[in-house]
């Protein structure tokens, strides 16, 4: 089914608008500066993925299922801002299991074979994106999970997700508004104009990825307790 869903998706991907920030789109200035405060991020995940699977090579296959998850889900696109697209994120599952640094391992892979295969994204702009989708966001949905999960877990999946969704869009705007600040009115100016616009679309997306990650979730529980349990986090 994941493969089906790759494959409609490759086909039906139309060329007219790029998800995330589009290729080119950055001065190279800022996108140079989103490369490095990614780096580190990504160096951590690295060795979490190592220290993680060197335990148990089983939790390759739930990490795959993460990354095809996150990958299906912000391959949804719906044209926003120009130069963007509001879609699911997908990655406060992998953050909620994972945590927030090999989630952001996670958002770099997706968004390399996005940007490679579907003509979303950039290279260029992949620092940007990653530091959007793959950094704040899974920590946000780390740490709201974490500070609900004792309280209800069903509540807890479900909020991670959806403002770990917003969160990314949050910073997206706040990145093309440092990047594009108003002439005439100055950087807020421009942050109001682009959050009000992702904001149309990104809401009722958010709510939508919070549901079906609190589905998938309860799959993952049922049928993979044992990785859960290894991982400890996301019990």
């Amino acid at each position: 089914m994941l493969f089906l869903a790759l494959g409609i998706i490759v086909t039906i991907a139309p060329n007219a608008y790029a998800m995330h920030i589009a290729e080119g789109f950055l001065p190279p200035v800022w996108a140079g500066i989103y490369f490095v405060i990614s780096i580190p991020f990504i160096v951590i995940g690295l060795k979490h993925i190592r220290k993680q699977t060197e335990k148990n090579g089983d939790l390759k296959m739930l990490l795959g299922l993460v990354a095809a998850y996150a990958f299906i889900l912000s391959a949804m696109k719906i044209p926003s801002v120009t130069g963007s697209c509001s879609h699911p994120t997908g990655t406060g599952l992998s953050a909620i299991i994972f945590g927030p640094f090999i989630s952001s391992v996670v958002g770099l892979v997706v968004l390399v074979f996005q940007a490679l295969f579907l003509a979303h994204g950039g290279i260029t702009t992949l620092g940007a994106n990653t530091f959007s989708m793959g950094i704040v966001g899974p920590i946000v949905a780390y740490l709201l999970y974490t500070a609900l999960k004792n309280k209800n877990k069903k509540v807890a999946v479900f909020t991670a997700a959806c403002f770990g969704d917003l969160a990314t869009y949050l910073v997206t705007s706040v990145q093309l508004a440092l990047a594009f600040p108003s002439q005439t009115e100055g950087l807020m100016h421009s942050f109001i104009k682009f959050v009000s616009i992702f904001s149309i679309t990104q809401i009722p997306l958010a709510i939508i990825e919070g549901i079906v990650t609190v589905i998938l979730f309860e799959f993952i529980t049922k049928y993979s307790s044992k990785e859960l349990e290894i991982l400890g986090g996301a019990r």
